[in-house]
């Protein structure tokens, strides 16, 4: 089948999945408590404080500003009912953002040298992934996570495969973007800065692979052990110095590294928060998290008349306020019912209770519960990389690309989780769910009968979907039918 058709069905699934019910339920849900009152700041221009960087809320607000949203709803509760529907315009675009993840995924499993069949099936499963959807359809911030993660990761390889200038610097501006969205973006940042450094280094030893359109200019595939395959060398008889043609090139590419995936995501980053700044320019709830220094820059505020105060000049704003939120984050103790520890996130032990509403004898509940073909299946596969990379690296084998890659990434994102004392919960694990799914496919791409393999999971994962969504859309269910999906005892 053509990889046109494969996305046009992706999409189309994706916008189905999305967009069914949109709206529902008209009341708060989860975390809109917190970031509805933070969008609603943006419009009364009274400074709060957030543990997470701007451009999420921003952006939230940015479809609010062009919806003519109008402040005043206090999100003070979870199932407090909205007053009219000009609120779920403010879902709108993390629902957007959720509906393109799984057409960025297609092109970036395609991008690292898997079929198109392997390609649609990763694609299609995130769109029949109950929990990411469950979190691209409210007032929250892990779908542009999410989103401009795997843009930033797609565009770099686009880079490495093409050489292409403009890649690099469409992987820095994504990764800028998602860093400026939650720092748990900066797994993007980091895989893509040490990715593009060992290219660097290696390319003191041998040529880059030529160029080319597709991905075999990478190669993901070929196992590394292999002697490399070119018609030329550009190294030098042993002994010789390189030419200075050859010492400018290599300075250069590392300036470009240093330009594309330091100094212009840092830019970016840091012109998120003067925007911030500008919009909240009265004193308001976050007073308390800042200095009197800080204060001083805020209308209304007790020190904004207190001559014996230094006001902040935006740089200086631009450090407090990123040194706060580091502090509040590592300093928060409040404890969770749903909370968990990341060694359960990847067996899917404590889903989250969203929302939850009774009328006529039935319950509606929205859960943030994974699709369990897909996430265990994916979970199997990631193990069973780790283990074979492990075991591989203790033989002295040395194993592909992808593999390493992806277990390399996937361990980038969760080893962090282990030192922080925090509640936190299943969606932290989104990065390597969505590594995982990859992982998954990469296997199966490389079965003799991978077309009904593919074929068989993907009716699972739509089957299981189906029998989940009453917990993914809130649909009413009997209380026979909910524990019918209650499998475990921690899935309260």
């Amino acid at each position: 089948m053509p990889k046109k058709i494969y996305l046009i069905i992706i999409i189309c699934a994706s916008l189905a999945t999305h967009f069914l019910f949109f709206g529902q339920p008209r009341e708060t849900v989860f975390d809109e408590v917190h970031f509805g009152k933070f969008i609603s700041g943006y419009f009364t221009h009274e400074y709060f404080f957030d543990i997470h960087p701007p451009l999420g809320k921003l952006l939230i607000s940015g479809m609010g500003y062009a919806t003519s949203f109008k402040p005043g709803f206090s999100f003070a509760e979870i199932g407090q009912q909205f007053p009219d529907r000009g609120y779920l315009w403010l879902r709108l675009l993390p629902t957007l953002a959720g509906v393109l993840l799984p057409i960025i995924i297609f092109f970036l499993i395609l991008e690292l040298g898997l079929s198109p069949l392997a390609a649609f099936a990763g694609g299609l499963m995130i769109a029949f992934e109950n929990a990411l959807l469950v979190q691209s359809r409210f007032i929250l911030l892990d779908p542009f996570l999410l989103l401009f993660g795997f843009a930033a990761l797609l565009f770099y390889f686009k880079y490495k495969n093409s050489s292409t200038t403009t890649h690099l610097f469409l992987s820095g501006l994504f990764a800028a973007l998602t860093v400026s969205v939650k720092w748990t973006g900066l797994t993007f940042l980091a895989i893509i800065g040490i990715l593009y450094l060992i290219n660097w280094i290696k390319s003191e030893n041998e040529p880059l692979p030529a160029a080319s359109s597709g991905v075999s200019g990478w190669a993901p595939l070929q196992d590394v052990s292999a002697p490399p395959t070119h018609s030329h060398s550009v190294l030098h008889p042993r002994g010789k110095l390189r030419s200075i043609a050859d010492v400018c090139n290599k300075i250069k590419n590392l300036a470009s590294g240093l330009v594309f995936l330091v100094v212009i995501p840092f830019g970016i980053y840091f012109l998120i928060f003067t925007s911030h700044f500008l919009l909240l320019n009265k004193s308001g709830p976050g007073d308390a998290f800042m200095t009197q220094e800080f204060r001083k820059t805020l209308t209304g505020s007790t020190d904004s008349t207190n001559a014996d105060i230094k006001s902040l000049n935006i740089f200086q704003k631009f450090r407090e306020l990123n040194v706060q939120m580091y502090k509040s984050n590592a300093t928060l103790t409040a404890s969770h019912p749903y909370s968990s520890k990341w060694y359960t996130w990847p067996f899917m032990i404590r889903p989250i209770y969203y929302w939850n509403n009774s009328a006529n004898g039935q319950q509606s509940r929205i859960y943030l519960l994974g699709n369990p073909v897909i996430w265990w299946a994916s979970t199997v596969a990631m193990l069973y990389l780790l283990i074979g990379v492990f075991y591989g690296l203790y033989r002295g084998v040395r194993p592909k690309l992808l593999p390493v890659l992806l277990t390399g990434t996937y361990l980038l994102n969760i080893l962090p989780f282990i030192g922080i004392s925090r509640a936190m919960f299943l969606y932290h694990y989104f990065i390597g769910s969505i590594l995982a799914i990859i992982a998954l496919v990469y296997l199966i791409d490389r079965l003799e009968n991978k077309k009904r393999a593919f074929v068989a999971l993907l009716v699972a994962s739509v089957a299981m979907f189906i029998f989940f969504a009453p917990l993914t859309y809130g649909l009413p269910l009997t209380e026979k039918a909910y524990h019918l999906r209650n499998w475990l005892p921690s899935w309260i």
